[in-house]
């Protein structure tokens, strides 16, 4: 097994990096935001932290590619960093405080691309997770200050907390019947969305999660942190890892039963 150790102290620095960015313009009155061509926002945040990430990763690590959400890719070769500067931009330029940045490194085996180190940070929560590929998951504010993470172990849909972002998504992919139906049978459902839904099954204190529509970026850095955490990463399809366009994470007791609910 490959040693992550110092990749995982480098994505630490560069979310050390964007949160200082970020914060400085969360809830500022003259804060820009742009509309791009799918309709989502994109603040002035979003671009400098990407921007910062991208330069520092430059320094350190300037055979690595690199895909993030604002700019693009660039760069080849088996090692990938994949960043959203901002998961949660719509509640960013609202002022409320559920967003992340996502930091991950993609690493290419023989199975395909996987992810091997995740940070999702929240600074505006004040909180932070983390993992390696075979070293486990954490959280906390630092690397020395930690405590490791472990998913639930609900067995049955009737006693499970469900966490979604949107029904209009489920909506518009012809699913919804299958997750009304979910949200009736489960225990508990809350719309906490985006990153939050994952590190909280990742936690233990939510036992699945689901999303219709999501890009690689959105998903890279919750994979690698659910799946150190016991926890399993699909998509809809059952494919393992980050990879369908959709995601379906779970304590993995409860993985088929959410799949045979929203999959297809």
């Amino acid at each position: 097994m490959p040693d992550y150790h110092d990749d995982l102290r480098l994505a630490h620095v560069l979310a050390d990096t964007a949160d200082a960015t970020t914060m400085e313009r969360f809830k500022a009155l003259d804060l820009k935001v742009e509309t791009k061509p799918d309709m989502t926002p994109v603040s002035e945040a979003d671009k400098a932290a990407e921007e910062l990430i991208r330069t520092s990763l430059q320094r350190a690590r300037p055979r690595d590619a690199v895909l993030g959400e604002e700019f693009g890719s660039e760069g080849h070769g088996p090692r990938r960093w994949v960043v959203d500067p901002i998961d949660g931009t719509k509640n960013y330029v609202r002022g409320v405080p559920v967003w992340a940045t996502l930091i991950a490194l993609m690493e290419r085996g023989e199975g395909g691309d996987r992810p091997v180190v995740g940070v999702v940070s929240a600074p505006a929560l004040n909180r932070r997770w983390w993992a390696a590929a075979g070293l486990g998951a954490y959280t906390g504010r630092s690397l020395s200050s930690a405590t490791r993470l472990s998913v639930s172990r609900v067995s049955r849909v009737q006693d499970a907390s469900f966490a979604y972002s949107s029904l209009t998504g489920w909506e518009e992919r012809g699913r919804l019947g299958g997750f009304l139906d979910l949200s009736r049978d489960c225990w508990r459902t809350r719309g906490y969305g985006d990153f939050w839904s994952y590190m909280m099954v990742a936690e233990g204190s939510v036992d699945m999660c689901a999303e219709p529509e999501l890009s690689l970026w959105d998903m890279a850095a919750n994979a690698v942190i659910v799946q150190e955490a016991g926890g399993t990463f699909t998509g809809l399809d059952g494919r393992e890892g980050p990879h369908s366009g959709d995601a379906a994470a779970s304590n993995g007791l409860l993985h088929e039963d959410l799949l045979a609910y929203l999959g297809g």
